[in-house]
Order: C-alpha cells, then structure tokens, then sequence
C-alpha cells in the first residue's frame, strides 16, 4: 500500500485535535488585562498541549519521510498513535480548568505517556515492514530519546502526586528534548 492516504489521513486529525483545543478555549469577561489571570491555567496547558501536537506531527512526518510503503500492521499502530492524541484535549482542560490538580496532572501524563509509547510501536511496525538494513532502521538506530522519553513520562507521573509542578517539570523537559525536530532520518535520507 502506498503511504499517502495516512499521511494525509494522520495531518487531517492532527489538525482536528488542534482546533478542537483551539475552541476549548474561552475568553474570561472583562476588559482588562487582569481579567486573563483566571484563564491562565487553561492558556499554559492549551500551549504544552500544542506544543506536544506539533512535535508529533513534526516527527510523523519525517518518520514517513523515511517509509516507503504501508501494510495493515502500520495502519494500526497509526491508529493507536492517534487514539491517544485524540485524548490531549480531554486532558488538556481538564488540567487547565483545575489549575493543574495532581489527578489531571498525573492523566496528562499518562495519555502523554501510552502516545510515546504507541509511537514506538508504529516505528517497530514500520522497522518489521522495511527490514533492520533499511534507511528507516538506521535512522532510528537505539531511539535513546524515544526510550528516555518513557522514563521522564514515568517519573513526572509518580512525582505528581507528591507536586504537580514537579510532573509538569518533567513534561516539559521532555517537550523540551523533542522540540528540536528529530534529525536522525534527514540525515540519513540526505546522505543517501
């Protein structure tokens, strides 16, 4: 199968899942700049939220860069990987209105958490369909960042219930470690 109606597939839902954060969004009442201190939660989530998406979709991106075709396997595990980031608005309001409570701290976390998680499996679907010689494969390589990525997911998750800030902290570093996009694939791509 050719892999163009999953990426375009998989950009269409992305940019559904963004709008429908977009629109969670409500302006307080007032005028005044001070009015916006009730909705700051909600504004500093809504831009983890969106920051995480793009990463996602920035990643999505160069990874099918590298893939050459798509089987059934790879159409599911795509699935999982939207599944999960189809939950980012749920969580992302629900963190923003309860000014970043542990419960919805530790929930962010966890739907961050299973997306990683679910798109390591789409890279190993990928890997399994185009051989471990192929360009995909050695791009990857160990996926240390992928791997560590899990273990902050983790830790911010355990470590909210003690601070909420203190998982958000791990959330944003690994936000933070990805923002950069994923180079591994253009460089092997480029030096083909």
């Amino acid at each position: 199968m050719h892999k163009a109606r999953l990426e375009a597939f998989s950009d269409g839902v992305i940019a559904i899942i963004i709008t429908i954060m977009v629109l969670e969004l409500k302006a307080p009442l007032g005028h005044h700049f001070s009015d916006l201190d009730e909705v700051i939660p909600v504004l500093l989530s809504y831009v983890l939220s969106f920051i995480y998406l793009g990463i996602y979709w920035n990643n999505h991106h160069h990874l099918f860069q590298a893939a050459k075709k798509v089987n059934g396997a790879i159409l599911w595990a795509n699935l999982h990987l939207l599944f999960w980031l189809s939950l980012i608005p749920f969580v992302t309001d629900w963190m923003g209105i309860n000014d970043f409570a542990a419960r919805p701290v530790a929930l962010y976390g966890i739907v961050l958490l299973f997306a990683a998680i679910a798109y390591f499996i789409l890279v190993q679907a990928l890997i399994a369909s185009h051989g471990k010689n192929s360009t995909l494969a050695i791009a990857i390589g160990n996926d240390f960042k992928g791997k560590i990525s899990v273990v902050l997911y983790i830790f911010g998750i355990l470590l909210t219930y003690l601070n909420p800030f203190c998982g958000c902290f791990f959330y944003i570093l690994v936000a933070i470690m990805w923002l950069v996009p994923d180079r591994r694939i253009e460089k092997v791509l480029t030096s083909d």
